[in-house]
């Protein structure tokens, strides 16, 4: 029994070890004071008698051309009001949550020191999965009602791998693509290879920027579509050369592997049981196995270089 403790003991070392390895420390040493507001209750605990206080101590918030009679009928809607509940239920406060925040901002300030880090404004809006946040120059604006667990009642109309996202395990995750997308070139030629590797790149950064949060939320993967992914790497990039998608320019293979889906599409009896958007997978792996070669290469270098040089130099192969 002793013995089997022992062993039991030295597992854990080992993968807080192993998870420890991940963290830089130089901007784990970074001292970042991050101002968080809470909007949410602020407007859910406001009266129209007292809007234009509310509206003065939040000006960012409240566009010019929006009249106030439309904040009063938002203000005194049944929605807004359930929204606004449900909200402080899930968070009756932020401070997991910030310091979260505060972690990934320190890791943006180390690899982009003029990096100036926003005010963070929480929100209780509309529900709109599409618009989860808002990060400007200034501000970083997070929709609160889009983080309250994929079970949520709020989320019945969703599917399935949609309302999956509807988490805040996936937060950090959205912050990071949001700040990473404003970095990234948009210039890229149209194969599939180079859609793979603009992925990939989004989340090489992510093992840079979170790498305190897992895999499978930079990935926006369950745990078990990540082994999926993991165990089938080789047959998937074996499908992908054997029928010469590589190179391939059509448009379809988006919708087949890149984009939001249930699933990825080989168009065999798998299909269900694979992860989706499988190419972002692969693309990550590619990026991974070109920077295991050429670790000195720079963050804005690694941007910059395209596509194919990447893959041919990576030597990737699972």
């Amino acid at each position: 029994m002793r013995i089997r403790l022992i062993l039991l003991s030295l597992f854990f070392v080992l993968s807080a070890c192993d998870e420890n390895s991940k963290l830089n420390p130089k901007a784990e040493a970074l001292t970042i004071d991050t101002e968080v507001r809470r909007f949410d209750i602020a407007f859910a605990e406001t009266t129209p008698d007292n809007l234009s206080a509310l509206k003065s101590k939040y000006p960012t918030l409240f566009p010019d051309q929006v009249p106030d009679s439309l904040w009063v009928i938002k203000m005194q809607s049944d929605l807004q009001k359930e929204i606004n509940s449900e909200v402080q239920k899930e968070f009756p406060d932020f401070n997991e949550e910030t310091e979260r925040i505060e972690h990934f901002f320190k890791y943006a300030k180390f690899y982009f020191p003029d990096y100036k880090i926003p005010t963070v404004y929480t929100l209780a809006e509309e529900v709109n999965y599409r618009r989860k946040l808002v990060l400007t120059e200034d501000a970083l604006l997070i929709s609160l009602d889009n983080y309250l667990g994929s079970q949520h009642k709020f989320y019945e109309g969703l599917a399935k791998y949609i309302a999956l996202q509807q988490d805040k395990e996936f937060l950090i995750s959205d912050i990071a693509e949001a700040f990473i997308k404003q970095k990234l070139n948009s210039k890229r030629s149209r194969t599939f290879l180079s859609d793979m590797i603009n992925h990939g790149k989004i989340l090489y950064l992510k093992d840079l920027l979170m790498p305190f949060e897992s895999d499978h939320a930079k990935i926006y993967y369950s745990e078990e579509q990540l082994k999926w992914a993991k165990e089938n790497e080789t047959e998937i990039w074996s499908f992908f050369v054997e029928r010469n998608l590589i190179y391939s320019t059509d448009k379809r293979l988006e919708d087949r592997f890149i984009n939001l889906a249930p699933y990825s599409k080989f168009y065999l009896e798998l299909d269900n049981e694979s992860s989706p958007r499988i190419g972002q997978y692969i693309g990550w792996q590619i990026v991974r196995a070109y920077m295991n070669k050429y670790p000195n290469t720079n963050i804005k270098e690694l941007l910059e270089l395209e596509s194919d040089v990447i893959f041919k130099k990576s030597k990737y192969k699972p």
